[in-house]
């Protein structure tokens, strides 16, 4: 490891540490948002809630890259201490995220019906599904603008801010969601108002850390800048940001066509992979956040161009999440179980769940490389890169998924969602060494 490396294990925890807390609020006010909706007397409410969380869910998570980008070319930045390129690719990244709003709040009629043709819900569930999405979708602008801020808070290794929007949130989401609907008596609208209000107000203080930090003077100046404009800066930011959308597509459709796969088997698997897929996102909480460290370690070192400083903290952030991958293992391998017999009490569903565990019990040391890979490719701004190993990994998956499904049920399906996460790990690892040459 490069000697210029000072306390590489208490950095790597100090942009991870606050990154897992972060992540794991959301699941928390999830399942209060569950249980609000959950007590009003028709199942009709919670299955409008359902729906639109998840549309929304997708359609904003599609946009992801604006997080991505924003936090390779601000580490890369960072690490040049280059407050001017800073300044300019954050008015590039608010701009573009609000011009994507702008499109989505035009285009929002012909979204709604899409999202109706491709969800089919039941004809009980229309109106309310419309009503929540005519509130919900006016909070686009926020969220967008808050995948920018959180870009740049990680790329700056300001993990505690991004714990502190996240908190902000996640928290008012579910206090808002509390007093509107059992308060106020709002059902499905009241979720939609409060989703609405929490995520204008972390934006309003993501704005507010951002003014803070670079100076609003300054970022006004930047905006008026011909320079933030030129063709070639904008070019690099478009095309970084495309091949994450497509990259992002193809996983989100892989994903997809799981809980499509566990449909066609009935209602007990398609309700025990809902319960499988409990694990899926614990991983996530975890490993994600030692990827958060790799985008803004990793990052810095590339965007000063040494190779040795690049490849310590790629090593040191490894060493970390293979420890994590083999703890959740071990986990899963002791309670996985019991959460499983927590999460349901109908018995067919148990057991379809029960017969796939094994899956999932090996799932993190199978999967931690990808997650890892795709902190240091981001970090690295190698978004190309990025959609081409998710496509070798996606049609490897296409081709597994249909025979592994036939043959083996439901353990078969979870077994190509293995599959797929390792060859995506492997794509990336075969491809790494062209990463290190483009260093000196």
């Amino acid at each position: 490891m490069s000697v210029t490396l000072n306390h590489p294990h208490r950095k790597i925890w100090a942009i991870a540490g606050p990154a897992i807390v972060a992540n794991s609020s959301a699941p928390l006010v999830g399942l209060v948002d569950t249980w609000v909706i959950g007590h009003l007397p028709e199942a009709v409410h919670l299955a409008a809630v359902s729906l639109g969380a998840m549309l929304f869910s997708y359609i904003f998570w599609a946009f992801g890259f604006l997080r991505m980008s924003t936090t390779g070319l601000i580490a890369q930045a960072h690490g040049r201490d280059d407050i001017s390129a800073i300044r300019h690719i954050m008015v590039r990244s608010l701009c573009l995220g609000l011009m994507i709003a702008l499109v989505l709040l035009l285009l929002q009629n012909l979204l709604f019906d899409a999202a109706t043709l491709a969800l089919s819900p039941p004809d009980s569930t229309i109106s309310l599904f419309a009503a929540y999405f005519d509130i919900r979708i006016w909070s686009a602008p926020a969220a967008l603008l808050v995948y920018s801020v959180i870009g740049y808070l990680i790329g700056t290794t300001r993990a505690k801010s991004v714990l502190v929007l996240q908190l902000v949130l996640n928290l008012t989401n579910g206090g808002l969601n509390l007093l509107f609907v059992l308060g106020f008596g709002l059902g499905v609208r009241g979720i939609a108002y409060g989703s609405l209000i929490a995520e204008w107000l972390t934006a309003l203080v993501g704005l507010g850390m951002l003014a803070k930090s670079l100076d609003i003077r300054a970022l006004v100046s930047a905006a008026c800048d011909r320079a933030t404009w030129a063709s070639a800066k904008l070019l690099r930011l478009l095309s970084a940001n495309g091949f994450i959308f497509i990259r992002t597509l193809m996983l989100m459709t892989a994903l997809g066509l799981v809980t499509r796969k566990a449909g066609t088997m009935g209602e007990a698997s398609l309700a025990a992979s809902h319960v499988l897929s409990t694990f899926l996102l614990l991983i996530s909480l975890g490993l994600d956040g030692f990827a958060y460290a790799a985008e803004a370690l990793a990052g810095a070192a590339f965007g000063k161009g040494v190779r040795r400083d690049f490849r310590a903290w790629v090593k040191v952030s490894f060493y970390w999440v293979a420890g994590a991958a083999v703890f959740y293992s071990v986990a899963f391998a002791l309670f996985g179980e019991t959460l499983v017999l927590a999460l349901t009490d109908i018995d067919a569903v148990r057991a379809a769940a029960l017969d796939a565990l094994p899956v999932l019990v090996f799932l993190p040391v199978i999967a931690f490389a990808c997650y890892q890979f795709d902190g240091i490719y981001i970090g690295a701004t190698a978004g190309a890169a990025m959609m081409g190993t998710m496509a070798v990994a996606f049609v490897f998956f296409i081709m597994v998924i249909g025979p592994l499904t036939e043959n083996f049920g439901l353990f078969g399906l979870w077994l190509a969602v293995a599959a797929f996460m390792g060859a995506r790990g492997l794509a990336q690892a075969l491809y790494y060494p062209q990463l290190e040459r483009a260093l000196s």
